[in-house]
């Protein structure tokens, strides 16, 4: 009874006015033991990162500022805050599936978790104990799920425009669903952890729905004016995957 209690206090919360952020976990909010391991499970992906950026600006000098540039965007895009009047809330996108289809999911896991240090230390939004589990839900499930999206509408035969909606909105959606999942394995304690990961979830969907269909318009738009006004990042990044 006791955590039943506990979810419906949890998801109250959810769906109060004044929750500030949907996507990242604050300082305090997961045992160390838990914020070890998402340090553990985020470290690769981001040396991964480090080690494409270095060969990419090798063949590239002119890669790096471009990196930094979309590097700006997320820290810019992550912080926006955005009023849902379903729930009176603001929550926030995360530019990590656009990133994605520019660069690619490894350089924007480690722009991601640049973005989420600097957001944690000056902007108190987020935490540096739980930069792990943030940079693994944003960095790597944002970036990974938005790039897969992207490239398998394509596959199927849908235009770049619905394939870029398409990496925006999953992105979007896969961050807050890891960020439910990771609160619920740290939070669950004596009860059920699927009851306390659906009431986590539960807690976002009313800010998150149309959030990532907001990202998934966003991305595409992006995508698009870049595709006509700027193409050689396109194919540069392109032409790199394929070498």
């Amino acid at each position: 009874m006791k955590s039943y209690m506990f979810m419906l206090a949890l998801a109250a919360i959810g769906f109060s006015p004044g929750r500030a952020e949907a996507m990242h976990i604050s300082e305090g909010i997961l045992p160390a033991s838990w914020a070890a391991l998402w340090f553990a499970v985020a470290i690769p992906f981001v040396w991964l990162g480090l080690r494409e950026l270095k060969s990419r600006t090798v063949q590239a000098p002119h890669f790096k500022p471009l990196v930094g540039l979309v590097g700006a965007a997320v820290f810019i895009i992550s912080c926006m805050p955005v009023p849902v009047p379903i729930t009176g809330a603001t929550a926030h996108p995360c530019g990590t599936g656009l990133a994605a289809i520019l660069l690619g999911p490894f350089l924007t896991t480690l722009i991601s978790s640049v973005a989420l240090t600097l957001q944690a230390l000056f902007l108190a939004h987020g935490g540096i104990t739980t930069l792990g589990a943030n940079t693994v839900s944003m960095g790597v499930m944002g970036a990974f799920s938005g790039y897969a999206a992207f490239k398998l509408s394509r596959r199927f035969g849908a235009s770049t425009y619905v394939a870029a909606f398409m990496a925006g909105l999953i992105s979007d959606w896969a961050t807050y669903l890891a960020t439910s999942f990771f609160m619920a394995t740290a939070l669950h304690g004596d009860g059920s952890f699927w009851a306390m990961f659906l009431a986590i979830t539960a807690a976002f969907v009313p800010t998150q729905l149309p959030l990532g269909l907001m990202e998934g318009f966003l991305s595409a738009g992006a995508y698009e004016f870049i595709k006509r006004r700027r193409p050689e990042i396109i194919l540069t990044t392109a032409a790199w995957r394929a070498s």
